[in-house]
């Protein structure tokens, strides 16, 4: 099965680590960025979202019309517009990109954020709000005649779109988060099923909960699944490691400067997803291969922040036992943004690439891939232990 990687299309150069140095949309730095994960082979990158950042749609039109091969991926929260309208700018933006769109809907896991934008539903009601908004989304996009809707968040009537995607039948629709109202909604109606990088046992347990909540929900197939990382790649273990323990006191220091985490909530996260990262964290620093907890307990769980660390081989290993347990999408991102797209473009993808080629060789039907996949979760879930920890967290080799 073919494997994907997915990148940040972010809008300046500032990380967890460095501050930018320019403007929050500096465009000029958005398409450098965008062109070298296009260059170094890359499949999409991911335009985030934040209340106060700025608008992703706009930015991805932009890189759109820059870039000719590479995939866009547009975050979009459904409190901030009516589906319909959603559903005629996504479908604006995939003719835009010649077809190159897919969307990822966030539901949103903290309070005070959704409030920023005036979004004051408790949690698992935005769930069921998200699942709702995508339903319509997708009917928008593909429906030929006036519909109707009658639903607990949304009512309307006699819409029909004059403006289609693409895509036939329509773009890719991902959707993440860790909980049990989230595994329902997202187990239902997404195509690519977002998870943040957790120990290869937990990994396998998420999964497992996915695909139970799509079997739930009537499903004959259930979502690809994807997990993001922050590789943090040198020449030699030695050396991977000193750039690790460089990265993370760079990100202690910008903390307690109050400069990075100016804009976010402070205390326990509410969201499923960071309280897992932070669990894992409290549990271990160092787990399978290369997993590397440090980074997410520096920044509280903050969303994408678990890192894989070692040479160019060790993590492409890494992320290829990740690949074994049936996740088929990569996600990563580092701290020097272009740098490290480049770097990780040029050592590991190929890497990972020549891996996967290697295991569809061995299992060349989608029959005998599921089953080598479904081994991997079981081998990966008897490792965990009672209260769904590994049992013993391993030392990276």
């Amino acid at each position: 099965m073919p494997v994907e990687f997915l990148g940040i299309a972010a809008t300046h150069n500032g990380s967890e680590t460095t501050p930018r140095t320019g403007p929050a949309f500096d465009k000029e730095y958005t398409l450098r960025l965008a062109r070298a994960h296009e260059d170094f082979g890359w499949d999409r990158i991911l335009f985030a979202y934040g209340s106060g950042s700025p608008e992703p749609g706009t930015a991805a039109a932009y890189v759109a019309a820059h870039t000719s091969t590479l995939g866009l991926l547009l975050a979009h929260r459904p409190n901030v517009s009516y589906p319909t309208f959603a559903a005629k700018e996504f479908a604006t933006l995939d003719q835009i990109s010649d077809g190159r769109l897919a969307v990822h809907f966030i539901t949103g896991g903290d309070d005070r954020e959704q409030a920023r934008e005036g979004d004051r539903l408790p949690k698992d009601e935005r769930y069921a709000r998200t699942r709702e908004y995508i339903e319509i989304v997708k009917r928008a996009w593909t429906e030929e005649r006036p519909f109707d809707h009658q639903g607990a968040h949304y009512r309307f009537e006699d819409f029909v779109s004059d403006v289609r995607p693409v895509q036939r039948p329509r773009p890719n629709v991902s959707f993440g988060g860790s909980s049990p109202a989230a595994y329902a909604a997202g187990g239902a109606v997404a195509d690519i099923y977002a998870l943040w990088g957790e120990p290869l046992a937990q990994t396998a347990a998420q999964i497992e909960s996915v695909r139970a909540a799509a079997r739930a929900a009537g499903r004959r197939d259930h979502p690809r699944i994807q997990v993001a990382f922050r590789p943090i790649i040198a020449p030699r273990e030695d050396l991977a490691w000193e750039k690790a323990h460089r990265t993370v006191e760079a990100i202690r220091a910008r903390v307690a400067a109050g400069a990075w985490t100016r804009r976010r909530t402070t205390g326990a996260p509410q969201n499923a997803g960071s309280q897992r990262l932070i669990a894992v964290a409290e549990a271990g620093e160092r787990y399978d291969r290369a997993l590397w907890t440090p980074t997410a307990a520096a920044t509280g769980g903050a969303g994408n922040s678990t890192a894989l660390v070692g040479t160019p081989e060790t993590v492409a290993e890494a992320l290829l036992d990740y690949y074994d347990l049936g996740v088929d999408i990569l996600s990563a991102r580092g701290y020097d943004l272009l740098g490290d797209a480049v770097d990780f473009g040029r050592h590991v993808i190929p890497l990972v690439r020549a891996g996967v080629a290697e295991r569809d060789d061995r299992h060349p039907t989608p029959e005998a891939r599921e089953a080598a996949t479904a081994e991997a979760r079981r081998r990966a879930l008897a490792r965990t232990g009672a209260e769904g920890r590994p049992a013993a967290p391993a030392e990276a080799v």
